[in-house]
């Protein structure tokens, strides 16, 4: 906990293996993974298991902040507040050794927006560099296909600055079969005080967790981003909210921070260029659902595709106008783009 306040802006960390060719454990690669190894994981993230659910493609967790995706060749680890993220790697690297699956790491991506409360942050977290010193001692040489970039916009501030590491073994975005995934990842801030306030506790309510998030995810239309989703709902007290809705190989995750004065909201999902649209509409539900002041969106697409035209056009219906865009190119990853809107009133925000 930063001493002004919670921090919301998440950090993201992608790690995806080469599965040798096999049966038995190999099909299931990471899924592995057992409990104890989890929790070493998560333990040196500083953050913990709540809830957990899994269909036939991917196990998902929320967490004590945030969420984790572990599908067989494929982590997606996610935490806020002042986790030491990057603190896992070596030992998400060295539990996935253990397995004895022959499992090859293929790459890294690691992205953050900007904090809203950055002095709170502890080491490597505090300054980006840092960050990517640490992730470049950390993971193979084999990865020599390195770039990270801090996307600025010139005309916002600090506050909308978008942080990405990417490491890979081969500069072909397209290898492995990866040029059909694509990642979005939406931060809003300054939500709508009635909208926010939904994700508040009642006092004395003594109902579980679960059954409070529940409720929270059908009160604020969540339940309706994704409609087909399994969803995985928890109520923090006195306030706060996440979920990981699942769709076949498909997952969505939120993450509220309702308090006034530093609100936020965040809304990822990961679809393939086929499910583009059903994606967008996903976005523009969910954004929907705070009617944020302000609205930044990274797009992270292996092939390419470029998105931006949609987003803005899935946004604008919403009142939020485009005001910058910035893009990037990474060896073996793609293209980033990364896109900032805000709202034309904002006098109901917090």
């Amino acid at each position: 906990m930063a001493s002004s306040g919670f921090e919301g802006f998440e950090k993201r960390l992608e790690l995806v293996f080469t599965l040798p060719v096999g049966g038995g454990g190999v099909r299931h690669g990471l899924r592995l993974l057992p409990v104890e190894a989890l929790e070493e994981v998560l333990d040196a993230a500083q953050c913990a298991v709540v809830s957990a659910a899994g269909n036939a493609a991917l196990d998902a967790y929320v967490l004590s902040e945030s969420s984790l995706f572990v599908y067989p060749e494929r982590v997606v680890l996610k935490t806020c507040g002042t986790t030491r993220l990057l603190r896992a790697v070596p030992v998400l690297l060295r539990v996935a050794g253990e397995l004895g699956l022959g499992l090859v790491l293929r790459s890294c991506r690691y992205s953050r927006g900007s904090y809203l409360f950055p002095e709170a942050q502890p080491f490597p977290h505090a300054d980006f560099a840092d960050e990517v010193r640490y992730l470049d001692g950390a993971i193979p040489g084999e990865l020599r296909f390195r770039r990270s970039v801090v996307l600025q916009p010139s005309s916002c501030g600090a506050s909308h600055r978008w942080h990405v590491y990417s490491a890979s073994s081969t500069d072909d975005a397209r290898g492995g079969g990866a040029a059909q995934r694509l990642t979005f990842e939406v931060c809003m801030t300054e939500l709508d005080r009635a909208l926010a306030a939904q994700f508040y506790q009642r006092p004395g309510d003594e109902r579980t967790s679960h059954t409070i998030g529940d409720e929270m995810t059908a009160a604020s239309g969540i339940g309706g981003v994704n409609p087909r989703s399994l969803v995985c709902a928890y109520a923090f007290a006195p306030c706060g909210y996440s979920m990981n809705g699942l769709d076949g190989a498909r997952y969505a995750t939120v993450h509220v921070t309702p308090e006034d004065g530093h609100s936020y909201a965040s809304y990822e999902c990961a679809s393939s260029s086929s499910d583009a649209a059903a994606a967008l509409a996903s976005i523009r539900r969910a954004v929907a659902a705070f009617r944020p002041a302000t609205v930044s969106v990274s797009v992270s697409c292996t092939g390419a595709t470029s998105l931006c035209t949609t987003v803005a056009d899935a946004l604008e219906p919403l009142g939020l106008a485009c005001q910058s865009l910035g893009a990037e190119d990474f060896p073996g990853a793609g293209t980033v783009t990364y896109q900032t809107f805000t709202a034309a009133v904002t006098t109901k925000h917090a």
